[in-house]
Parts: structure tokens; C-alpha cells; sequence
């Protein structure tokens, strides 16, 4: 399991994790006090209850939290990711195991169809994570109303988007990769 619903328990790990300066300034919501923090989560899980966003704690392999994942701005069956991970985590891998998870909660259980990322232009990271994704484009100008709306005061961000059926035909062409090499292999 990578992935489980919020919870307060988890608060004082993840705490530690997000006042790092190289987690603090990337993440949408900003606590700059434990109290705080405690308070924001069950914020998110009130919120989540009324079906404006979905929320999920990053855990390792041994169950410990070590980031979180986020659809916020949920409306008309499409919302907005914002995920973070502590920097112990960064580079082995947990982000894109923990986005194909969420994503298949999001496309296949929840009914949401568009993911819509924005990443500040400067967040370089962030930016390299999207452009490995297979299914995720850079949306800048192919949906330009929301490219505008989130730089309505400057221009801050870029916008990528994953749609539900790209992620579905990426998840149908790997598993058709995975059989033929088993093919090949037997």
C-alpha cells in the first residue's frame, strides 16, 4: 500500500517532513506551526467528506507517511494534483508510484476525468517529474482558459493535464508490453 486516507496521527511525521526548505515553498497548503498543520488536515478531511477534494497520505514501504497527495478544486469531474514528498523521499521513485495509485482511484472509482497540474515555472523538479509521465501534456495552450485563470495576476505557472482516457490507453499499451515480453521470455 502506498497510498491511505488522511489522518491525524500522521500529522507530527509530515509535519517534520514539509518545514524543509526544499518541500516548503512548493506546497499549496502552507503551516508554519504543528497546531497549524493539525489544523489544515482536518480542514482536508472535512473538505474531502463534502466532496471538494481528495486527500491521501504518501506511505513508504513500511507504512511510515512521507508526503501527501491531493486533488483540490474538485468540479465538473475534474480537479487540481498537488502532491509533495519529504526530501529524504526524493529521487527513489515513491512520486510516480504514488501518482499511478492515486490516479486510478481518481479515473476509476471516482469519476473524475481531467487532472489538471500547475507547476510553477520555476519549480524545475516538478516540471521534469510531469514530462516523464507518458500520459500527461503540457496544456498551456490547448486549454488556455485555465492557463489563464491560474495566471490571472502573472504569469506563474504552467498548466499540464491528464486526461482519463490517455491514462487508460498508457495503462492498456504497458500491460500489452508486459505480456509480450512474458510471451518473449517463456
Amino acid at each position: 500500500m502506498i497510498l491511505k486516507k488522511r489522518d491525524v496521527a500522521d500529522c507530527h511525521a509530515l509535519f517534520e517532513l514539509i518545514v524543509d526548505p526544499a518541500v516548503f515553498p512548493f506546497v499549496r497548503q502552507k503551516a508554519n506551526s504543528y497546531d497549524e498543520f493539525v489544523f489544515l488536515t482536518k480542514q482536508t478531511i472535512e473538505a474531502e467528506e463534502r466532496g471538494e477534494l481528495i486527500s491521501r497520505t504518501i506511505v513508504d514501504e513500511w507504512g511510515a507517511p512521507i508526503g501527501t497527495i491531493n486533488l483540490f478544486d474538485v468540479s465538473n469531474n475534474s480537479g487540481f494534483l498537488g502532491t509533495w514528498l519529504g526530501k529524504p523521499y526524493f529521487g527513489k521513485g515513491y512520486n510516480k508510484v504514488a501518482k499511478d495509485a492515486f490516479f486510478d482511484e481518481l479515473f476509476f472509482s471516482c469519476d473524475i476525468q481531467t487532472v489538471f497540474m500547475r507547476i510553477r515555472k520555476e519549480n524545475i523538479r516538478s516540471f521534469k517529474a510531469a514530462e516523464k509521465l507518458p500520459y500527461c501534456t503540457l496544456a498551456n495552450d490547448i486549454r488556455k482558459d485555465v492557463y489563464d485563470h491560474i495566471n490571472t495576476n502573472q504569469d506563474v505557472y504552467n498548466l499540464f493535464q491528464i486526461e482519463k482516457d490517455q491514462y487508460h490507453l498508457h495503462l492498456m499499451r504497458t500491460q500489452q508490453e508486459e505480456e509480450t515480453l512474458e510471451i518473449k521470455e517463456a
